[in-house]
This record gives C-alpha cells, sequence and structure tokens, in this order.
C-alpha cells in the first residue's frame, strides 16, 4: 500500500523561521527515510492556493511562533479540509496565549507562578512585583523577549519601553522560579518521559541554549526522584488535555529543590509545536522512549485530523 503524500509546513514568517527551516526539512528527510512521499512547502501568504494546488493527504506542521502555532494555519488546514498534525486551532491559541493558558491549567488544579499581565509602556522606575521576576511576551516561542530581573537590580529593564522592543506591547510579568529547568513530552495520552535541561554558558535556557549545537545538555530520563518524576507525567498530560492538545506537545516546568526533595514544582507552559531540530529535546525524549526519530514522525502522520 503506497504511503501518504505529505506537505512538510516550514519557514514562514515569524521570527522563529529559521528553527521552523531547521525543523521542517528534518522532519522531511525522516519522513523520506520512513517511505513517505513528502513536498518541502516554505510557507508565505498564499499558503491556501499553494495547498489547495498540491492536495497532499497530510499536513505536517513543522512551523514555530505566530501563525504557525496559534491556530492561524490550523484554520485554514481545517477550511481546505486537509488533514494536519499536533493540536487544532482552539488548543493551538490558547497556549499561544501564555495569559490564557495559565488561567486554565490552574483551574485543572496544575501549580503556576503567581503572574500579571501589562502593558509594556505602563513600566516606570518602580518594579511591578518584588524582584526577581521574568518578563515575558503574551504570545511568543523560543523564549524571544524573555528577559530575568534579578532581586539586586533597582529598576525594571529599561528595554522593555524601548523602541528596540518588537514582540507586542502586552507582556507578563511573573514571580522568578529558583531551581531546576525540566521538560515533559506528551504523546497522544501519554507522558512518555521528562528530561532536564542543563544550559551551557547560558543564564537561562534561552534561544542560544534550544537551538545552537552544544548550547544546551539534555539529561533523559531526568535525574530526580520517581516520586517527582511522575507528578511531572500527571501535570504535563493534564495540562494536554485541559487546554486540548492533540499529538504531540511539551510542558515545561521549574522545579526548586534548594531546601527539600519535595521542593517546589511549578508548570510554565505547554508547547503545541515542539522542535524537531537535531538538538531539540522531543526527539530526545522518545529516543530514550524507545521511538525512534522515524518512528515518532510517522506515529504523528497517521495521527492527523481535521477537527483536532
Amino acid at each position: 500500500m503506497a504511503k501518504k503524500h505529505v506537505a512538510v509546513l516550514m519557514g514562514g514568517f515569524s521570527s522563529e523561521r529559521p528553527v521552523s527551516l531547521s525543523s521542517g526539512n528534518s522532519c522531511a528527510d525522516a519522513l523520506e527515510a520512513e517511505g513517505y512521499t513528502v513536498t518541502r512547502v516554505d510557507v508565505t501568504r498564499d499558503i491556501a492556493s499553494v495547498l489547495h494546488e498540491l492536495k497532499p493527504d497530510v499536513a505536517f506542521n513543522a512551523l514555530h511562533g505566530p501563525f504557525g502555532e496559534d491556530g492561524t494555519i490550523q484554520g485554514i488546514l481545517e477550511y481546505l479540509e486537509i488533514p494536519y498534525t499536533h493540536s487544532g486551532v482552539l488548543a493551538s491559541a490558547l497556549a499561544m496565549h501564555k495569559e490564557q493558558a495559565k488561567i486554565v491549567a490552574k483551574a485543572a488544579g496544575i501549580p503556576v507562578a503567581e503572574a500579571k499581565t501589562m502593558n509594556r509602556l505602563d513600566f516606570t522606575s518602580k518594579h511591578p512585583m518584588k524582584p526577581p521576576y521574568v518578563v515575558k511576551p503574551v504570545s511568543e516561542g523560543s523564549s524571544f523577549g524573555v528577559v530575568i530581573v534579578k532581586e539586586d537590580q533597582p529598576h525594571p529593564p529599561q528595554i522593555i519601553t524601548s523602541a528596540e522592543w518588537k514582540y507586542g506591547d502586552s507582556v507578563m510579568v511573573e514571580r522568578y522560579i529558583y531551581g531546576r529547568e525540566l521538560t515533559c513530552a506528551v504523546m497522544g495520552d501519554v507522558a512518555i518521559g521528562v528530561c532536564e535541561i542543563i544550559p551551557v554558558g547560558h543564564q537561562f535556557y534561552d534561544y542560544d541554549s534550544k537551538y545552537v549545537a552544544g548550547g544546551s545538555n539534555h539529561v533523559v530520563p531526568a535525574k530526580i526522584s520517581l516520586k517527582i518524576y511522575q507528578k511531572i507525567q500527571t501535570l504535563a498530560l493534564k495540562a494536554h488535555q485541559a487546554i486540548g492538545c492533540k499529538g504531540i506537545s511539551r510542558s515545561d516546568f521549574r522545579y526548586d529543590d534548594r531546601f527539600s526533595e519535595d521542593g517546589e514544582l511549578i508548570w510554565l507552559e505547554v508547547n503545541t509545536q515542539p522542535g524537531m531540530t537535531p538538538t531539540s529535546l522531543v526527539p530526545d525524549i522518545a529516543k530514550a522512549a524507545g521511538h525512534t526519530f522515524g518512528e515518532l514522525l510517522s506515529w504523528m502522520v497517521e495521527d492527523a485530523s481535521c477537527l483536532r
């Protein structure tokens, strides 16, 4: 039986275009190796007409950032009736909006950090929250625009109100959580594993530590107690389901074990379009769970549907 014709959607026009091209090409190569007919599509504003002409069996969404993971491309694919991977319109839009995702997660009993959303231009000489805290754009990915304000910083970061800021006027101010960076991948209805991310030469898991080779070490499975490991898996699956994610998602956590093993475990966000580059987390976690990269992608293609 002939395998499906898969259009791998990549590139696009968000600030995460380079990451998406890397993810997309990695996925296209692996899907071709699995026997699928693959068309690589560098997404432009005429994507609807391109896909209408192409008529693929499945669209593999390897886009990152706004348009690709905020429900927009998902809506186009629904309109065209082309089955697609990852989450649907509502879950994508919800997960991309950090404030709304946090409200839903908290209502589901998932521990989140205290936060407030405000206009960046309302930052004055006074801190909006007692330091340390984190400022992040409400709807960006890949840690773009994230600023950490340390305890001894006398005033809010000036970059937030400057003309150079390019991540929108709405920002979230969130209590800084000390501790370890942990992430858990969910595949369908199974939390497949927990990874600890150790940035190398970076203050936190920023853009470079995510996507530059050697920028971070991935410890899979994470070297934490079984109790905490299973708790993270439970919370990641709960977030996946509460927000309505489909296919693959990845939840990020901070775990502060400085004073006790139970410590403080905080859910940060769910990523509905996890990176699929050679340095990405989900392929590492899947590999440790016994799934090759090709098997992981094949599962995603076969899981694709409309009305997600």
